[in-house]
């Protein structure tokens, strides 16, 4: 069997590096992003090493559906009750930077459109 190196999101998970956590179950961490790109910007990542959406399978359907159940409770939690934006990075041209998926959550100010 081959074994592949833990993502950065798996060590988070497994407290191996230091995060700003936020939430988490059996199924997924949220974490406030680094680097972020409003005032409130939190990453949902799904416990499952996916490495990104071009990966999925029908088996994560309802991981899926639980991310955003998830990404909709934290952000109330963080008061974004005028609204945020949710985004998936797939692949190089779209930034994707971490080989396993994860939903961002931004809020706490005005968006713009497009977003790109």
């Amino acid at each position: 069997m081959t074994s592949f190196p833990k993502t950065l999101f798996e060590r988070i998970a497994d407290r191996e590096i230091p995060a700003d956590m936020l939430f988490e179950d059996d199924q997924c961490i949220v974490i406030r992003d680094i680097n972020p790109q409003a005032p409130v910007h939190f990453l949902v990542i799904p416990r499952k090493p996916i490495p990104s959406l071009d990966d999925l399978s029908i088996d994560d359907q309802s991981l899926m559906g639980h991310l955003f159940l998830v990404a909709k409770e934290v952000a109330a939690a963080e008061g974004l009750s005028g609204g945020y934006r949710t985004v998936f990075n797939c692949g190089r041209d779209a930034f994707q930077t971490v080989p396993h998926i994860h939903l961002h959550v931004l809020g706490g100010r005005k968006m713009g459109w497009p977003p790109g």
